[in-house]
């Protein structure tokens, strides 16, 4: 008895490759949609898609990968769906919501945003064969984004004084400068699920997925601010002395002290 191996229909197998493309479409929409709500003032909803964005930005990729349809030209649709939702779309919220005050300043600042994310983006896809999976280097865009929709989406109210403006103006600043700085982030990659050390991170998964559940604003600032500082304090603290090391110049400088009776050094 024989056994035939039926193909795929065209049309079904044109419709796979289709299916990641349609959840990048649905990125880009979600970052419009948000540009328009930032117009017309709904600065907490404008925050929220773009954090629907970046949940279709990471289905995209893995849809792509789970069905075998790869492109060259779903990278860099990603990538240019990437600038409006998580460069363009911030920085436009970010500059009708807390900086138009600053009127030329406010707009360069937001521009300057928009600018590094899509550097950032840029140098991505230059270097994603080259560098450490394990790392990424500079704050990833879609984090920057998150980091600052998540504050919007905390304070969704104009900030009243001046003074607020202004940290948030430098906030604005910082994570402009972090995504296109060398600081290594950790990416998360190199986590292997099967092995017996990973499953201690099921309880905390689980108190992660309970804390957004129940305050989803506040845990995503959290989670986001978190990791935006992560890699530049694990950076300074390479540069603080240990305490091992305190102790060896301690031991080294009680050493070079001359004991009571001892005859003194030659001049």
């Amino acid at each position: 008895m024989t056994t035939h191996h039926t193909k795929p229909r065209r049309g079904m197998r044109r419709g796979i490759y289709v299916l990641p493309a349609l959840f990048t479409v649905g990125n880009v929409f979600c970052g419009w949609l948000s540009l328009d709500l930032a117009v017309k003032g709904d600065y907490q909803w404008a925050a929220i898609l773009v954090f629907v964005a970046a949940f279709l930005d990471g289905l995209d990729g893995r849809v792509a990968r789970m069905t075998n349809t790869t492109s060259a030209f779903g990278e860099q649709l990603d990538s240019l769906a990437d600038v409006v939702s998580f460069g363009m779309a911030p920085a436009f919220l970010v500059y009708r919501w807390g900086l138009v005050e600053f009127e030329r300043l406010g707009l360069v600042v937001s521009f300057l945003f928009l600018v590094c994310g899509a550097c950032r983006l840029a140098r991505f896809n230059v270097q994603v064969h080259v560098v450490d999976k394990r790392f990424f280097v500079g704050l990833p865009i879609p984090a920057a984004a998150g980091t600052l929709c998540s504050l919007i989406w905390i304070f969704p109210d104009p900030l009243p004084t001046r003074e607020l403006r202004s940290v948030f103006l430098a906030v604005t600043i910082l994570l402009s400068f972090l995504m296109v700085s060398t600081f290594r982030y950790r990416s998360f990659k190199d986590i292997d699920l099967r092995s017996r050390r990973s499953a201690i991170l099921v309880p905390l998964v689980g108190l992660v997925l309970a804390a957004i559940f129940w305050q989803p604003a506040w845990s995503f600032g959290a989670l986001l601010v978190t990791f935006s500082l992560s890699a530049p304090v694990a950076k300074l603290l390479t540069y603080l002395p240990t305490a091992r090391a305190r102790e060896r110049r301690a031991a080294d400088a009680a050493a070079r002290v001359p004991s009571p009776g001892s005859p003194a050094p030659p001049p």
